[in-house]
This record gives structure tokens, C-alpha cells and sequence, in this order.
């Protein structure tokens, strides 16, 4: 995988100022503001590279306000770290293409996982599957 690196300025120019504060910054953005996805079919895919990340058949409703899913579509593709702010201690996933932020990984999601992948949708693109 080639790994996509920018300066700041560069991902300033190439996204939004919610983007930017999710995907650079590790911001989060408020619940029940970023799921209006098509329930289509498709792949939602990193909005700062353009990676494939996760599958709309492995997205649930967890009631939490945020994009859920029970697993990534690769798991090459989505990385995690130890997230230790907010006086806790949490596991970061991001984007192993582009180093964006995406969201946390919960253990209480459900089967056939048990994981609860829970992402920003500023983070998200949705490109839905082609009719074949």
C-alpha cells in the first residue's frame, strides 16, 4: 500500500474544516450529526485518501450517533492505536493509507464480531456498489 503524505497546508486545501479537525486533528464530531448515508449498497471510503474502509453489510445501527460497523472491510486498512485522552483509555482506529483519524473500536458490537467500530461520518465518502 502507498502511504499518502501531505503537509498541513495540503490537507487544509484538500478538505473541509470539520475534515480537518476529524481526520488531522483527532477531533470528534457531535453525535447525530454525520450518518445520512444512502443505505444502498457500497463502500464507504477514507474522505482524506480515497481508501475503501468499511462495507454498508457490516454497518448496524448502535443508537450511539455515529456511522457503526462490526468490522473493517480490510483489516490491512484500518489501524488502531492507544487513545489516552479524556481520562481514558480507548483504541484509536485510523486509516493505515493516509494516518486519518476515523473513530474508536468498542468491544461491545455485535455478532459476528462482538467489535463496534465507531466513526466519524466527516471521515466517511460513500460510493455505492455498481450494478453489474
Amino acid at each position: 500500500m502507498e502511504k499518502i503524505i501531505k503537509s498541513d497546508a495540503e490537507w487544509r486545501a484538500a478538505l473541509d474544516d470539520l475534515e480537518f479537525k476529524v481526520l488531522r486533528k483527532h477531533g470528534t464530531e457531535r453525535a447525530f450529526s454525520n450518518d445520512a448515508f444512502p443505505k444502498d449498497p457500497g463502500t464507504f471510503m477514507c474522505k482524506g485518501c480515497g481508501a475503501p474502509l468499511f462495507d454498508q453489510s457490516h454497518k448496524f445501527d448502535s443508537g450511539t450517533g455515529w456511522p457503526s460497523f462490526y468490522k473493517p472491510l480490510d483489516d490491512e486498512m484500518v489501524g488502531e492505536s492507544v487513545d489516552n485522552g479524556f481520562f481514558m483509555r480507548r483504541t484509536e482506529v485510523h486509516c493505515n493509507r493516509c494516518d486519518g483519524h476515523l473513530g474508536h473500536v468498542f468491544p461491545d458490537g455485535p455478532a459476528p464480531t462482538g467489535l463496534r467500530y465507531c466513526i466519524n461520518g466527516a471521515s466517511l465518502a460513500f460510493e455505492p456498489q455498481e450494478d453489474t
